[in-house]
């Protein structure tokens, strides 16, 4: 979608679909200039999001920071196909938020650096694009807010579909038109065919991997040979499973349209079923969650076997009383009560890219809503404290299937009651000097 299609399209969104904007920001740039960007974690989807700033009007890649040397000139590259100047490569993010010449900083790092990376840049006077989940763990989240409030800086996180035009006109829809009547009720899904990680051997660290800074946060673990560049997301010391992995976009779009903030109660079933290897998440798992007003959103996670859902390997559908409405990246399809189809609006061509590792048209469109908040002061479509909602639940999944499948929750926080086991997985340990503080 070209820029100034995207700006006639956002009217869609009424002033009661569009979050709070966050605590004023000094700006980076007039709307004339050019808000200057490094990012972080280049290796696969932090290489297309460089690709979608550098094309981005108003915007240019002026630094790429990564661990792994071979992934800086592999960014850089495609970068100079884009823009006309080369971006400097950087390993050490202390270093890039050291530079005044950086206005912005978007984070596609590993989960265990995202909350300790943002709140790092926000106290360096950094606006913050920061893919979801955004935190390892719930205090992380909180711990976001807190310094997105302290500091003043813009954060927008990572999930795309909060600026899809199609996604914003269905839920404007059935939040204030009550196309379907009263909603109550959710269904979300992710399926795939991911293949077994096997059983890591410890290695030496290879000589393009800065693995003391990859570990960063992390209390240090010896270096194992199926763990970089993606498996990580499979371990809970530094990933936070499926769940945070995917869910973090549809949970997102159900609490959305039905409008809940915290739960009251969650539930988790599951376990790694399909594969006998390193891998410590789920590889399937339903998860349902309790809300005040009788609704109730249910994810169902299936790593290892692809079976679609109506088709589709994602998406969710919104239960009311009056009909349903079935929503992916692509669109939106509405049915009545008796399960007739009224309506239908899909792209011509579905956002392939749109997964944890490409790019995309809504990714696109995502980055220019970002950039226009420094610019202009627009409102951020998914603002860090409304986004570290839906990620709180997925954490919340995770926690109750850790521990005893099923945990009350405080409505007004998220935060579990009567359990210390499961409150001790509220947090982590860190590496020394490492600790993300919020002073």
């Amino acid at each position: 979608m070209k820029r100034r299609d995207f700006l006639k399209t956002s009217a869609l969104a009424g002033a009661s679909l569009t979050m709070a904007r966050q605590a004023p920001a000094v700006l980076a740039a007039s709307p004339n200039e050019t808000v200057r960007v490094a990012v972080m974690g280049v290796n696969s989807r932090g290489d297309a999001l460089a690709q979608s700033v550098a094309k981005t009007p108003g915007a240019e890649v002026v630094t790429v920071c990564d661990v792994d040397e071979r992934t800086i000139g592999r960014c850089i590259d495609h970068v100079v196909e884009i823009q006309e100047r080369a971006p400097k490569g950087v390993r050490d993010l202390r270093r890039v938020l050291d530079d005044p010449d950086v206005d912005a900083l978007v984070i596609a790092a590993p989960d265990h650096w995202h909350a300790p990376a943002a709140i790092l840049a926000m106290k360096a006077g950094k606006h913050v694009y920061l893919e979801k989940p955004g935190s390892h763990n719930p205090r992380e989240g909180e711990w976001l807010t807190e310094a997105q409030q302290r500091y003043g800086r813009l954060v927008q996180m990572g999930n795309q579909q909060r600026s899809a035009p199609r996604s914003i006109e269905i839920i404007q829809r059935i939040r204030e038109e009550n196309l379907i009547g009263q909603v109550y009720y959710a269904k979300c899904w992710y399926a795939n065919t991911r293949g077994s990680i096997g059983r890591g051997q410890p290695a030496a660290v290879p000589d393009w991997l800065d693995y003391e800074l990859w570990q960063g946060p992390a209390p240090r673990r010896p270096y194992q040979d199926n763990l970089i560049h993606y498996n990580w997301h499979w371990f809970w010391h530094w990933g936070t499973g499926e769940i945070n992995n995917n869910a973090a976009h549809e949970l997102d779009i159900c609490r959305w349209a039905l409008g809940v903030d915290y739960p009251t109660r969650v539930t988790s079933t599951g376990g790694r079923y399909h594969y006998d290897d390193d891998w410590e998440c789920t590889d399937t798992q339903t998860a349902g969650f309790e809300f005040e007003g009788n609704k109730n959103i249910v994810w169902e996670g299936r790593s290892c076997s692809g079976f679609p859902v109506m088709e589709r390997g994602r998406g969710s559908r919104i239960h009311g009383t009056e009909g349903t409405v079935v929503i992916d990246r692509g669109g939106y399809a509405v049915y009545d009560r008796r399960n007739q189809l009224i309506e239908a609006s899909f792209r011509n061509q579905t956002d392939a890219g749109l997964d944890t590792r490409g790019g995309g048209p809504l990714t696109d469109i995502h980055l220019v809503n970002f950039f226009d908040a420094i610019r202009t002061g627009a409102s951020l479509r998914s603002p860090i404290a409304e986004g570290q909602k839906s990620v709180l639940l997925c954490h919340l999944g995770n926690i109750a299937q850790r521990t005893t499948g099923a945990l009350d929750l405080d409505p007004t926080n998220g935060h579990i009651l009567g359990h210390d086991d499961a409150m001790a997985l509220w947090s982590r340990t860190y590496e020394p000097g490492w600790a993300p503080t919020v002073d």
